[in-house]
């Protein structure tokens, strides 16, 4: 027993030593298996992180947006000139940001007009000044501040100059006028040539002011032009900045948009009738001049013979001696083809080298004859016979 001792403390001390090398002997054995599980790991974590982080939207004109079409640089812009953005979900978050703050600006973009005139009305009140982008008919006759739709901007007017006495249009400079509104009444700017209407239009008191375009607070196009400086000078005017884009959880319970046939007015009703009597009287009109139909038996046979005189008396009378000049030689040379049994891929030198070898004949006036362009009817008429001798020729050797 007291000599197995040291031996069995040494076989402990050496198994504990070689624990390590074994670890470090599987993961050179498997490094591939372990590096995949790590990238693996990696790509897991990324993925768990994506969806944690807070995300944007891709809402037009939403401070969250960061594409194109967002507006999130120029609210952050806005940011650093001291003014605090808003931004509300709701109509009732909007509005309870404008009724805790006595001098603030609300921007407006209700594309798809979902508030309604009660809504509207108060939003107009509660707010010191009310900045509204590309707004619909019934937007601007609920807010009733003298400006009304005009049209759009020509294509012809890429860039708009500001062409007016408001100071924050004359400090921006030119914008571009690409896929703008304009609106005429108050005092507008960025007018078309010989145009009263503007891409911009503010109310006479200054507290409504109408923005045709999007481009100019979208990020894609910020930097173009006076955008940013218009932007920044026409939304920065208060400390404050309610920024609401409405949805249609703003759309009041029990009600709708209004219905094309409630928009359209009364007279259109009587519009269909009309237009269903005036087809009625074309269609017996046309159908007088042209006559009852003529019944044929078909199919209608027709001879070769009266086709080809048929297109002859058009040649003539058109005086088409080349294309029928064309028409000859080009029927010539495929009979002549076939008599040789010369194939369907063959060229016009080729057939006319094999009739020159058939019939013994310098290939020179073979080609001549064949490739000769008439200058008269009588000459064409001559030529033509020519050709059906050699073809006769030809048929008959």
């Amino acid at each position: 027993m007291t000599g197995t001792a040291p031996f069995s403390a040494t076989s402990e001390n050496s198994v504990a030593d070689q624990e390590p090398v074994r670890r470090t002997g599987w993961l050179h054995q498997h490094r591939g298996l372990a590096a995949l599980a790590t990238v693996v790991a990696l790509a897991l974590g990324l993925a768990v992180w994506s969806q944690l982080a807070p995300k944007g939207d891709n809402v037009p004109l939403s401070v969250n947006n960061a594409g194109p079409n967002g507006a999130r640089a120029v609210t952050q812009i806005l940011g650093r000139h001291g003014v605090e953005v808003h931004e509300a979900g709701n109509y009732e978050t909007a509005m309870a940001k404008l009724r805790g703050r006595s001098d603030s600006t609300l921007l407006l973009y209700d594309r798809n007009g979902f508030l309604d005139e009660p809504r509207l009305l108060d939003l107009m009140a509660s707010a010191e000044k009310v900045v509204v982008v590309s707004p619909r008919l019934q937007t601007l006759s609920a807010l009733d501040g003298g400006i009304r739709q005009a049209g759009v901007v020509p294509d012809a007017m890429p860039e708009l100059e500001p062409g007016c006495t408001l100071l924050d249009a004359e400090a921006a400079g030119a914008v571009s006028g690409e896929s703008g509104f304009l609106y005429d009444g108050g005092r507008t700017c960025y007018r078309p040539g010989g145009s009263t209407a503007g891409l911009l239009a503010a109310s006479d008191d200054g507290r409504l002011t109408v923005l045709g375009s999007t481009a100019i607070l979208s990020n894609g196009q910020l930097d173009m032009l006076g955008h940013a400086a218009l932007a920044i000078r026409t939304l920065g005017a208060s400390p404050d900045l309610v920024w609401y884009l409405p949805t249609v959880a703003d759309v009041p319970a029990g009600s709708s948009p209004e219905s094309l046939d409630e928009l359209a007015p009364d007279w259109v009703r009587f519009l269909g009738p009309w237009l269903a009597a005036v087809v009625v009287a074309a269609i017996a009109w046309r159908g007088r001049r042209l006559g009852p139909l003529v019944f044929e038996p078909l199919p209608v046979v027709v001879k070769a013979v009266e086709t080809a005189e048929g297109r002859a008396r058009l040649y003539h009378d058109s005086r088409a001696v080349d294309q029928a000049r064309d028409n000859l030689r080009a029927g010539t040379l495929v009979r002549l083809s076939g008599h040789l049994r010369l194939g369907a891929g063959v060229t016009a030198d080729q057939v006319t080298e094999a009739v020159a070898q058939f019939l013994g004949t310098p290939v020179r006036d073979i080609r001549e004859l064949v490739n000769e362009h008439p200058g008269s009817e009588a000459r064409l008429v001559a030529w033509s016979r020519e050709l059906d001798n050699l073809e006769k020729e030809v048929k008959n050797r």
